[in-house]
């Protein structure tokens, strides 16, 4: 069997993102690579410096949130950093929301007014930042997919930066802020369905992430002072400039995975949460490009996860129909159904259902949720985390590397038409 170890493309190696760095960032590198993994400590009420790595579309969300944060719900915090490679999108957040502006993030990680730092770029660069941010004593809010589908040795090492460190880490699964998910995953703890058999859950829209999706902002654009070509490229293959690459880069296999790495962390993390299981047996994956040509990735994938436990998860979905029998509060994502040996959990509406099997003596029964996602609130959680020295977030990085971990062998099997398997005692990944 074939086993996913540290090749030459998934090494963990900082060689490109040093091209083109000063010494400043270099002296700043070092630094953090041997550093103590220490968080300034923090008063009750004391400011919070937030800083941006990513200024793009996604960023925009945070930076709306946590300015509301700050001015409508007075939250002590302040808006001190903003990092991008592409200058004219850079100075569009400073010139917002303020900041001093960086074009290397590792320069953002070096100033001392940053206390926290959100990461919202490209999915191949979301490992490294975290990687170093940790390292530098900063709080990482890092959106998911946490790292890129061939980079399990860069998620395993995230991991375990991320346990032996004192900062908090949450990943932008924001639907954990949801509390069905927690009072699920309470009802299962308590025996309701018996013991869990089978969950599928899953994520069905309608988009390619083109030019409706992912628009070119400027088409002259070109590398130079204010577009850092190979500070995007990261460990990707080295390219030529393109700039649909550069700006519609959700539609590029180098630097993203579609539907199993971009949008099931949303389906399958409250999943495995649930359940509470870790690292998967067996995973096996079918799809492809079965509308969208344009773009190098597929539209649509399907994903069986086996446990040892004893549980299969199975994860649907597709790009090229947005249809689900039964919307949960108008969220593209299919409901979650968990199944156990007496009975099944979903959601209808504003309740969690509980469903008997056939045999069992068990009573139908409906829970009211308490409330659902909100993300200030889950903003508002992760920042009192940071104050506290609270590691345990509503969605922590040791659930966040069993989570890609299992999609990274749905796409990694896909890929070689294999069924990947999980060697727990080596934390490899074999085919």
């Amino acid at each position: 069997m074939k086993e996913i170890g540290k090749t030459t493309a998934d090494k963990i190696t900082r060689r490109r993102f040093m091209h083109g760095a000063g010494a400043v960032a270099g002296a700043t590198l070092a630094t953090m690579t041997h550093g103590p993994f220490v968080a300034r400590a923090l008063g009750a009420n004391e400011r919070l410096g937030i800083g941006f790595i990513g200024c793009g579309g996604r960023s925009g969300a945070h930076f709306r949130t946590l300015h509301w944060l700050k001015t409508q719900a007075k939250e002590p915090i302040e808006i001190v950093a903003a990092c991008d490679v592409y200058r004219p999108r850079l100075m569009q957040r400073i010139d917002g929301y303020g900041g001093k502006a960086y074009m290397d993030y590792r320069e953002l990680l070096a100033d001392p007014a940053v206390d926290v730092v959100c990461i919202a770029t490209p999915d191949h660069l979301h490992g490294y930042q975290a990687i170093d941010a940790l390292k530098a004593g900063k709080h990482v809010y890092c959106e998911k997919p946490v790292t890129h589908w061939r980079q399990f040795e860069l998620t395993k090492e995230l991991a375990r930066v991320a346990r032996e460190s004192n900062c908090a880490m949450q990943l932008g699964t924001q639907a954990m802020e949801d509390t069905a998910w927690h009072q699920m995953r309470k009802l299962v703890q308590g025996g309701l369905i018996g013991k869990p058999i089978h969950a599928e859950c899953g994520y069905f829209r309608v988009g390619d992430w083109g030019e409706r999706g992912m628009p070119i902002d400027d088409p002259n654009a070109k590398p130079g002072p204010d577009l850092d070509w190979d500070a995007f490229l990261g460990d990707s293959p080295k390219r030529p400039f393109d700039v649909s690459r550069f700006f519609r880069w959700r539609m590029y296999e180098d630097y993203a995975g579609g539907p199993s790495t971009d949008l099931f962390p949303h389906s399958l993390t409250p999943v495995l949460y649930i359940l509470g299981v870790k690292m998967p047996s067996l995973v096996v994956a079918t799809g492809g490009k079965l509308r969208y040509e344009e773009r190098e990735i597929p539209d649509t994938f399907n994903t069986l996860i086996d446990y040892p436990e004893g549980i299969t998860v199975a994860v649907l979905g597709t790009q090229g129909n947005d249809y689900t029998a039964t919307g949960f509060r108008g969220a593209p994502g299919r409901i979650p159904v968990i199944r156990g040996w007496d009975g099944s959990l979903t959601i209808q509406g504003e309740e969690i259902i509980f469903v008997p099997a056939d045999g069992s003596k068990k009573k139908p029964q409906k829970f009211a949720i308490e409330h659902g996602e909100d993300f200030t609130g889950y903003w508002k959680d992760f920042l009192a985390c940071c104050r506290a020295g609270r590691k345990q977030t509503l969605s922590p990085m040791d659930l966040g590397y069993c989570v890609q971990t299992a999609l990274q062998m749905g796409m990694l099997g896909l890929r070689q038409g294999k069924v990947a398997r999980f060697d727990t005692a080596k934390e490899e990944i074999v085919f």
